[in-house]
């Protein structure tokens, strides 16, 4: 009774999803796909609602090295990204490589 109200429940038994289609189109890089780097900056655009997913890799032109992929991709690259599924709006999240926290911030 008390795991049917909320109570009793683990943290290992919330499982967060991202609320959009897993065949939804996402911003990456080549970086991410192709050398399967660690993604440590996700942003979710309050214009539009779309997705971005970029290892800590410099570059000078974005569509030189810019991919669309499934979000349903990403999580099979990396399943940490499940963590920020519930990213709002107007924020992005960092971290340092695959095993830190992600840290949380709001887009100026």
């Amino acid at each position: 009774m008390l795991s049917f109200l909320g109570f009793g429940k683990s943290n290992a038994q919330t499982k967060k999803e991202f609320k959009d289609p897993l065949n939804t189109a996402v911003f990456t890089t080549k970086y991410v796909i192709e050398e399967n780097k660690d993604i440590t900056y996700v942003t979710h655009e309050l214009e539009d609602g779309s997705w971005q997913f970029f290892s800590d890799d410099k570059f000078e032109d974005f569509t030189k090295v810019a991919l669309l992929v499934s979000i349903e991709n990403i999580i099979k690259r990396d399943k940490t990204v499940l963590e920020i599924a519930d990213l709002p709006l107007g924020c992005y999240a960092k971290r340092k490589n695959r095993t830190e926290k992600w840290e949380i911030f709001k887009t100026k």
